[in-house]
């Protein structure tokens, strides 16, 4: 069993697949396609509230390096996936490098820790999707009733005295977002792909339309000190900031579905990442130079800066560019979780009927109706307060088996082509393993005892499922 559960997928084999009749993906997306992709799951929320909320805490205008550190981080590991995702363009990301480089239960288990990471993280912006819908409908004099808008209170059960149970109430705006989105990935990955487009020209629009209006108010002494929590601030404040990152890997979720993965998918995944963080630290430095860091600890740090410059009919659209920014991250974590249970599923390691592809549209449709019911019915009845390090932990984690696999990869397979190869080898994918193990380390240990849990709860599933039915059965390893 031993030599079985190491084994590595042939990498004729993974490509392969990707022609199997009934499994085939539509191939229709562009290098625009695939940056936009990026940018619509990496600019979220965090760039309208990371920035004020890490100044004031942990960094003070040092946040602007906090972000130059985490990018550095995601940079090490977005050249990794950019060599892997060219040389490897078939669906499931890390878990699909994991199996042609590392070996059978470790494809597993970064498998399983992106289902984890993706649906997790889909929820938690789907409810945030929801309280910003609502804030905005009640600047606009619509008000949603509560029974609607808001999950139980599932802490009551154990301790009353957190409130009233609420088992009648539900968040009805966060589950019909999620089925409505669901809807749209099963129609088509161009279709799909549009609408992302659209929403990341909102987005960045908005961002854009921010600095543009706030720049010329910035005062340089707001900048000193520049560091008043030391360094050490900085650098936790690095690894908070580093889930603002969080997307560009997404991008190698649709490398079946490139029209020249080779050339594109690292365009999409660096470029992506690039744009992110010119906007990240542009937003911080204005920040923090507009508005004293220790008055930026709110949670719509943006409409400060904007009501202390006598702008306050800015809001309305700032409001609009959160919404849109919520909707792609939601959009693109709702395209990717899809595409690795349907790659594990062709693997073998479960059920056949998830790698089945509708007949018209080409699309993994079972596994989005899967995904976007679980979510939509977890976001519905599940509080915001949820944990979200652990959408962290899990892409820090995935992070490392890639930046490994290209170490490994680099000398076990060298005469395999590569497009795009990641500049400095091995030092680059070295220094990503490093970092993403450094800001593992930063995290609680409750998120490490969560992570350990539900990564338990995925063992037992290949060891009485997977084991059994995988694809290589019979196959000599490699």
């Amino acid at each position: 069993m031993a030599d079985g559960i190491f084994r590595t997928k042939p990498l004729s084999h993974l490509l392969a697949a990707t022609e199997t009749e009934g499994q085939r993906l539509r191939k229709a997306l562009s290098a625009w396609d695939l940056t936009a992709i990026g940018i619509g799951c990496i600019i979220g929320v965090g760039i309208f509230v990371l920035p004020g909320v890490e100044a004031a805490k942990h960094a003070g205008p040092g946040i602007i390096v906090s972000f130059a550190v985490a990018a550095l981080a995601c940079a090490s590991s977005a050249l990794c996936y950019a060599e892997l995702a060219a040389m490897i363009p078939v669906s499931g990301s890390a878990y699909t490098y994991g199996y042609a480089t590392l070996g059978e239960i470790f494809a597993w288990i970064i498998g399983w820790d992106l289902v984890l990471e993706y649906m997790v993280g889909a929820s938690l912006v789907a409810i945030g999707w929801s309280a910003y819908l609502v804030n905005l409908l009640k600047g606009l004099g619509l008000h949603l009733p509560t029974y609607l808008t808001t999950a139980p209170n599932w802490e009551a059960i154990v301790d009353p005295s957190k409130g009233p149970l609420n088992l009648h109430t539900l968040n009805l705006p966060a589950a019909l977002v999620v089925m409505v989105i669901a809807a749209l990935l099963v129609r088509g990955i161009k279709e799909s792909s549009r609408v992302n487009l659209v929403v990341v020209i909102v987005k960045l629009a908005v961002i854009l339309a921010f600095i543009g209006l706030t720049v010329w108010y910035v005062k340089p002494s707001n900048w000193t000190p520049f560091a008043p929590f030391g360094w050490s601030g900085v650098m936790t404040a690095a690894a908070i900031v580093f889930l603002a990152y969080i997307g560009f890997d997404a991008v190698s979720t649709t490398a079946e579905e490139a029209r020249n993965p080779s050339r594109d998918l690292p365009i999409g995944i660096i470029a992506s990442l690039c744009v992110a963080t010119v906007l990240y630290m542009a937003v911080a430095a204005i920040m923090t130079g507009v508005v004293p860091y220790h008055e930026l600890g709110v949670a719509d740090p943006i409409a400060l800066v904007l009501n202390t410059l006598k702008m306050p009919w800015a809001s309305g659209m700032i409001s609009v560019g959160a919404l849109a920014g919520i909707t792609s991250v939601l959009l693109v974590l709702l395209l990717g979780q899809p595409r690795i249970l349907f790659a594990m599923s062709r693997d073998g390691l479960l059920p056949p009927i998830l790698c089945r592809v509708h007949r018209r549209f080409q699309t993994p449709h079972i596994t989005t109706w899967l995904t976007g019911g679980i979510v939509a019915v977890s976001a519905a009845l599940t509080p915001i307060h949820v944990v979200a390090e652990l959408c962290s932990i899990g892409t820090l984690f995935a992070f490392v088996i890639v930046c490994g696999g290209v170490i490994v990869l680099r000398y076990t397979r060298p005469e395999i082509p590569r497009p795009f190869k990641a500049p400095g080898s091995p030092v680059i994918p070295a220094i990503g393993v490093i970092l993403c193990v450094f800001l593992m380390g930063s995290l609680p240990l409750i998120t490490w005892a969560r992570f350990a849990i539900w990564l338990c709860v995925g063992l037992l599933i290949y060891v009485f499922y997977g084991v059994r039915h995988s694809g290589l059965n019979g196959a000599p390893a490699r």
